[in-house]
């Protein structure tokens, strides 16, 4: 399996450059399926998945140009059967998972079976923020308020963050991924909307996972082929160990 990890999706050139070389093939000759599966548990999530999947979004994705854009939602296989959709993932050339809840998106890889049918396809699985999260094996999110809807191994605990208008309380969850790679991801380094993800803030986060943790910027992906971990970067990144 081959995968690219990003913060805000093919955001600059080097990173199509890379997405183009795990295809082996021109973008317009392949085909892919989009997952929304993470956005839903926010408000205005179905308006934010229909967003991303025209085009319409921040964030590049969908809007590459693909020889072929399918939707496959996580939620609704466990109620089909698999010979409906199996053969649909195992034909494609991209997996693009979009952002949102990773905990949510955690849960419903497994519910679903995705997760175990993730390692033995030779698609490249794309992830956005929470996409690029919950495909790892220990992951950390900040929440307001409980989630719900996750299943696996939690740890809830309360934690503070530091913003330039004061210390903010969260609840700081510690959950479990699809396990695809052995490392974790921190994504929207520095950006002026996701405050917790603040320098100082990823450092906190990154010492609960008990593997090396990227923190990344919207200009910077994590590409992986068999293992092998290569940073794609135009902007800045991290790198906390354990």
């Amino acid at each position: 399996m081959k995968a690219l990890l990003t913060s805000s999706g093919i955001s600059n050139g080097s990173i199509q450059d890379a997405l183009v070389e795990l295809l082996g093939k021109p973008i317009a000759e392949a085909n892919a399926l989009f997952i929304p599966t993470a956005i839903y548990p926010f408000p205005g999530g179905a308006q934010m998945a229909w967003r991303a999947m025209s085009g319409e979004g921040s964030s590049r994705l969908c809007q590459l140009g693909w020889k072929s854009l399918g939707i496959l939602e996580l939620s609704v296989l466990p109620s089909i059967e698999e010979d409906a959709w199996v053969p649909t993932v195992r034909d494609a050339d991209a997996i693009l998972v979009w952002g949102g809840d990773p905990l949510f998106l955690a849960a419903w890889m497994r519910r679903s079976g995705f997760a175990d049918l993730l390692p033995t396809l030779d698609a490249v699985y794309v992830g956005v923020s929470a996409g690029s999260i919950a495909v790892t094996s220990t992951f950390v999110e900040t929440y307001v308020d409980p989630p719900r809807e996750s299943d696996g191994p939690l740890k809830s605990e309360p934690a503070v963050f530091s913003t330039p208008e004061g210390d903010v309380d969260r609840l700081l969850v510690t959950g479990q991924g699809a396990g695809l790679v052995d490392f974790a991801v921190i994504p929207h380094l520095n950006h002026p909307h996701h405050l917790d993800a603040s320098l100082p803030n990823a450092e906190k986060w990154a010492a609960h996972i008990p593997a090396p943790t990227y923190a990344i910027d919207d200009d910077t992906a994590i590409k992986v082929v068999d293992g092998t971990i290569e940073v794609v970067t135009e902007g800045d990144w991290k790198l906390f160990q354990p």
